[in-house]
């Protein structure tokens, strides 16, 4: 008999922890190694957040609370929907978790049963899948390349609607390519869902502030959409709060009850003292995030202007989040000294090992011809990493 169970044999490690930890062993043997695969914010939480942090310690906030948080944390979160997004809740619709990733998980597994499709736009965040596949779901993935911005079209998402799909998930902006879609174009994918209400739409908008082009639009804010919307947000990426841990949910009050019954087997709530931070995070200042937004877009034209004189690449201007996703089958085929370039992995393995860069697999994003980079780290080092990426990748002949 088998010790472990075929749910996590057959789980995939995320290949972006993974190319973080091979970054680690090189640089533990004294390898200058840049790493350029991990999508964390490099700057402090905002002050005020930090302050506010104090001083519930301070308070005494060190008990269980509500699984699905305090109730004026949830109710923070209300106000900030409203505020930014037009959205309309009330606090029994929010659900605080330990990160928006167990924020999406929390919705799969209570959505999701056996069998049950679920349309995911490829390319896609690299916990879908799994999250997917431990939900015992099936994923119906909908390819978009580099030509169309990396952005699936109402047409694409109509032909893969079957009788039993029951989500769809997708993140704006985008993590791995950093697309932003349009007002326009979510108004395109909601007129499709419109014929199709039984569907639940699952919207990943963690990079909500780190956008370059205007402002955010949320597909549940697009007609009756609300009402089958659930909005997956958190503090990680604007707040620079990777640490803390606290997503949430906004979702019709069925989905949202569900997940505090689920959650409550789980985790419980998320951490008394991270949710005190998280009122002053939603509702203070927002002057630290638009600042670390405008050093993302200088970064974002730093490594495009890099790699835009690497002959072979092919990028679009990803116009949120802090990732660039260059097409690299140009370099399929390619050889330098025993390295054999046959794939992505195989560009990634070399980039890192010979160029002292750690960038991400496409693979893992299943988008197999290309690679992520994240500009989430100093001026400095983005430059010296593209200078030794024109160098390695040069050198392949």
């Amino acid at each position: 008999m088998d010790l472990l169970s075929k749910r996590i044999t057959e789980l995939t490690e995320s290949q972006t922890l993974a190319m973080a930890a091979r970054s680690r062993e090189l640089a533990a043997k004294g390898i200058d190694v840049i790493n350029l695969s991990l999508g964390e914010p490099d700057f402090l939480t905002p002050e005020h957040v930090r302050e506010a942090a104090k001083l519930a310690i301070d308070q005494g906030f060190s008990f269980y609370t509500p699984v699905a948080g305090y109730a004026d944390t949830r109710e923070a979160v209300v106000q900030k929907l409203a505020r930014d997004n037009g959205l309309q809740y009330t606090a029994d619709q929010i659900v605080t978790s330990t990160g928006a990733k167990q924020s999406i998980i929390n919705v799969l597994l209570c959505l999701l049963n056996p069998g049950d499709e679920i349309i995911i736009p490829t390319p896609y965040w690299v916990s879908y899948l799994s999250m997917v596949q431990l939900a015992e779901g099936k994923a119906i993935l909908v390819p978009a390349g580099v030509e169309q911005d990396f952005k699936i079209t109402p047409a694409q998402l109509e032909a893969a609607i079957t009788p039993k799909t029951k989500a769809f998930l997708f993140s704006s902006p985008c993590n791995p390519t950093g697309s932003v879609y349009t007002k326009e174009e979510l108004e395109g994918l909601a007129a499709v869902f419109s014929r199709y209400p039984h569907i639940t739409v699952i919207s990943d908008e963690i990079y909500e502030y780190i956008n370059f082009d205007g402002q955010h639009h949320s597909i549940a804010a697009i007609g009756d959409m609300i009402e089958r919307t659930v909005v997956v947000n958190g503090l990680s990426k604007g707040f620079a709060m990777t640490g803390w841990r606290f997503g949430y949910i906004a979702a019709p009050l069925e989905i949202a009850k569900a997940c505090v019954k689920l959650q409550g087997q789980f985790t419980s709530a998320t951490s008394s003292i991270t949710q005190r931070a998280a009122i002053a995070a939603l509702t203070g200042d927002l002057a630290p995030t638009f600042e670390m937004r405008e050093a993302f877009r200088r970064r974002r034209k730093l490594v495009l202007d890099g790699l835009n004189k690497i002959p072979g690449l092919r990028c679009n201007q990803p116009t949120g989040a802090f990732y660039v996703f260059p097409e690299v089958s140009g370099f399929f085929g390619k050889k330098y000294g025993t390295y054999n370039i046959q794939n992505a992995d195989d560009l990634a393995t070399y980039l890192l090992v010979e160029g002292h860069v750690a960038v991400v697999t496409g693979e893992a994003f299943g988008a197999p011809n290309c690679i992520r980079l994240s500009y989430a780290t100093s001026d400095q080092k983005l430059e010296t990493a593209m200078e030794r990426m024109q160098k390695a990748l040069g050198n392949l002949q």
